[in-house]
């Protein structure tokens, strides 16, 4: 028998772009520290998986919402490290603002309300 309490929760479409620009707020990051930023920050319920993670990384890249420069990693090892652009920070509220309201509209759909007592 399966268990039906999920241990990660799946990620809906569109919204790694949100995690990963949020995420680079708060300065630069390689991509790997991105993805532990992730988990660590959603109590381990949201995990980036590589096949994921890089091609997002590089789609926000062309859209210029993230810029990406080579340098040597605290390890010594040469990693792409991803920072936020102005138009990143711009996308990033906008996005905010979407998920703000998608997030009401559903709560409001799954609260118990009034036309409920029906």
């Amino acid at each position: 028998m399966r268990d039906e309490t999920p241990s990660r929760v799946e990620l809906l479409q569109g919204t790694l772009d949100l995690l990963i620009l949020r995420t680079l707020l708060s300065g630069r990051a390689h991509g790997h520290a991105i993805a532990k930023h992730i988990q660590r920050t959603s109590e381990e319920l949201l995990q980036v998986e590589t096949g994921s993670l890089y091609p997002a990384l590089h789609r926000l890249e062309a859209q210029g919402w993230v810029a990406a420069s080579w340098e040597t990693s605290d390890k010594g090892k040469r990693a792409k490290y991803y920072e936020l652009t102005t138009r990143g920070r711009k996308q990033l509220m906008s996005e905010h603002s979407k998920w703000k309201a998608f997030s009401r509209a559903m709560g409001l759909i799954l609260s118990p309300g009034k036309e409920d007592a029906r």
